[in-house]
């Protein structure tokens, strides 16, 4: 019902306009709506459930199958290739957590370095890995691709920083975003870059970390930091003309 006070020049009689109008089908239409709306919601997180399942059982079936290869290189490739997958269900994970289909960065670098480095620290006490973030939230496509990379940077400091089981170190992950861009970076204490670095044949990691840094339309940069390596990916914000 909707009432309306009418005023009338010299009339001092009150006048009111009042409407009715049935509004039952609309709001059955709507209730209609939100019911699909939260069914469409209730499957999408039952799917990305079960896509996380099956990643996990992919990544447990190439852990197996690492540990049976007499080959260390096949051991080596099949063991990227469970990170990899479990970056990916991790991020699987974070989606199923949300309704908006964005993905909440903190958590899910922190997820996805606990996992790597379950599988891959040999000594908790001597190696930490942790993730600085901020408060950013991006898409799901960016956060696969974010993922991946942090993933490739990790794996490679870990492989490659600390040859010697007995030495300490740390290895950082660090987002920033700002109004003039965004940053990624990793960065450890070890043994640093070998003096044929920059004439070296790229590896597979550094290939993905490339392509998913131009697809991001982000620049890669390797410094070597006396002791370490850092490795950051700067995505700078258009600016306006």
């Amino acid at each position: 019902m909707n009432a309306h006070k009418l005023d009338y020049l010299g009339s001092d009689e009150a006048r009111i306009a009042l409407a009715v109008s049935d509004v039952t089908d609309m709001r059955l239409a709507a209730k209609q709506k939100d019911d699909v709306v939260r069914e469409k919601q209730v499957l999408l997180q039952e799917l990305q459930h079960r896509v996380a399942n099956s990643l996990q059982i992919i990544a447990s079936v190439l852990m197996q199958s690492a540990r049976k290869v007499q080959s260390d290189e096949v051991r080596s490739h099949l063991h990227d290739a469970h990170h990899r997958v479990m970056s990916i269900a991790t991020l699987q994970r974070q989606l199923a957590a949300t309704k908006s289909g964005n993905v909440e960065l903190r958590p899910y670098f922190a997820d996805l370095c606990d996992s790597i480095g379950a599988s891959m620290i040999y000594d908790h006490d001597l190696l930490t890995l942790t993730a600085t973030v901020d408060d950013s939230i991006t898409t799901s496509e960016v956060s696969v691709s974010l993922g991946l990379i942090v993933t490739e940077l990790v794996i490679n400091a870990l492989k490659h920083a600390f040859p010697e089981r007995d030495r300490s170190g740390e290895i950082t992950v660090e987002y920033w975003s700002r109004s003039e861009g965004w940053g990624l970076t990793v960065e450890d204490n070890g043994v640093g870059m070998p003096g044929d670095h920059t004439t070296r044949k790229p590896g597979l990691g550094t290939g993905i970390v490339d392509a998913l840094s131009k697809q991001l339309g982000a620049t890669a940069t390797v410094t070597g930091m006396s002791p370490g390596t850092r490795v950051a990916i700067i995505h700078h914000a258009p600016t306006a003309l």
